[in-house]
């Protein structure tokens, strides 16, 4: 065994060929990217999206683009300390607006430390939230505008 001109490693013989190591010894049996979804097919997922929404749902199928269909899909709102999960149905979520999946711990859904309400509860908090967030924003920029408006050093 020895280096060839191009700085590769040739090798005489099988015989000698580097035992496998450690680190990929530990590795056998991982896929890399939306491969490694297959194990993941028929089980309950939580996928969390950019936009901060959270989905949940059995994966029934995916493919290269890490686009996933997810079937009786719900997606769990939470505001303060309760939840609602709000029916989807059949649902595709495109795969450039996941950032995390993970599989559901059905033991952990069972006890969730968080008080379970209707939909439509739910979604009128979430609209209540929303409002009193860009109220929140709009007198900041206000704010900001009348600090700033009298002082010669920013115009």
């Amino acid at each position: 065994a020895g280096f060839d001109d191009g700085g590769l490693l040739s090798l005489a013989s099988p015989e000698e060929a580097p035992a496998a190591t450690p680190r990929l010894d530990r590795m056998a049996g991982f896929f890399p990217g939306t491969a490694s979804l297959v194990e993941e097919i028929d089980k309950r997922l939580m996928v969390v999206l950019r936009d901060g929404r959270k989905i949940m749902g059995t994966l029934r199928s995916f493919d290269q683009f890490s686009n996933l269909v997810l079937e009786s899909a719900v997606e769990r709102i939470i505001i303060s300390d309760e939840y609602a999960d709000v029916p989807l149905g059949l649902y595709i979520v495109r795969g450039e607006n996941i950032v995390l999946v993970g599989t559901l711990d059905e033991e952990k859904e069972a006890n969730l430390p968080l008080k379970r309400v209707d939909a439509p509860q739910i979604v009128e908090a979430k609209r209540l939230a929303d409002e009193a967030e860009r109220l929140r924003t709009e007198l900041s920029k206000q704010l900001r505008n009348d600090w700033f408006k009298d002082d010669d050093v920013f115009q």
